[in-house]
């Protein structure tokens, strides 16, 4: 059975469809690694996911700042080594 590829030049998905039913999606990874394309279309990590995210809506969540004293982790946009030399001049 012969398949048909609709081409978009705008970098649209590139459909390919069989008796004018689509079937398949072909789509840019240019901004995107391999890990990314392969998780977005994992069954079992995008199930992942939606239990994740109505876990937080049903028990709420901390906020990443909340996550990083937890961790001893240094605040947003702060490196370890940056965040060590600011507690050095604290002290003295």
């Amino acid at each position: 059975m012969p398949y048909r590829i609709e081409y978009s030049p705008d970098e649209e998905p590139v459909i390919v469809s069989r008796k004018g039913r689509p079937v398949a999606a072909l789509v840019s990874i240019k901004n995107a690694d391999w890990e990314m394309a392969s998780l977005s279309t994992n069954p079992w990590f995008l199930a992942l996911i939606q239990r994740s995210r109505k876990r937080q809506e049903r028990e709420g969540g901390i906020s990443s700042e909340e996550m990083r004293s937890r961790l001893g982790l240094p605040g947003k946009g702060l490196t370890p080594r940056s965040s060590r030399r600011l507690r050095k001049r604290r002290r003295g």
